[in-house]
């Protein structure tokens, strides 16, 4: 077990979509175990295998808080095989430090994975929670996807990647997510305004 060095956001192992695990081997059980001790070791929600510049289809997620125990999640080849409703929220990234920007994520997802045995599992996180929302920014960093693809406002996003000297937003990565935006736009309308 050891804490790895985590990739910063400009490297292009980031952008590298990663491949399956096929075999469940002790090598990837000791990767399980560095990425679980370097997310702890930074504070983190979660950590994907391209994080630490390994491309596996592998992310370690905990979202538990305070004096809770901890609960690691371990995910392997996961794949979201549900989705649906929408919420904006505030999200940063250990590839980006001190960086937050706010995204656009489902509120409510199903996902499917394997754990360390190659034993298949299924989580559902609603309602935006953290879980729902950490599942969907580990699963697209198998993917090459980053969390600023889904920038709500693009312009602010520069502004705090640049405040944090980072690298600037890669306009041609950016996401398509006029559906998402549908449903956040039919969400605001129907709340109902504060007297």
């Amino acid at each position: 077990m050891a804490i790895l060095r985590v990739v910063k956001y400009g490297d292009k192992v980031l952008r590298t979509p990663t491949k399956e695990v096929v075999k469940f081997s002790s090598k990837i059980r000791k990767l399980v175990d560095d990425l679980l001790d370097t997310m702890y070791a930074q504070n983190g929600v979660g950590l994907a295998a391209p994080q630490v510049g390994e491309s596996y289809r592998i992310c370690v997620i905990d979202t538990s808080t305070g004096n809770e125990p901890l609960n690691p999640i371990v995910l392997i080849n996961p794949k979201i095989v549900k989705r649906s409703g929408a919420i904006i929220s505030r999200e940063g990234c250990l590839s980006f430090p001190d960086a937050f920007i706010e995204v656009k994520r489902y509120k409510d997802i199903v996902v499917r994975a394997k754990d360390m045995r190659g034993k298949p599992f299924t989580i559902e996180a609603t309602g935006g929670s953290l879980l729902a929302r950490a599942i969907q920014h580990e699963c697209d960093h198998l993917d090459g996807v980053l969390f600023i693809d889904h920038s709500v406002d693009v312009s602010q996003a520069e502004t705090e990647l640049e405040q944090k000297g980072l690298p600037a937003v890669d306009t041609k990565y950016l996401l398509d997510e006029s559906e998402l935006e549908k449903i956040i736009a039919e969400e605001q309308q129907s709340v109902p305004a504060e007297e």
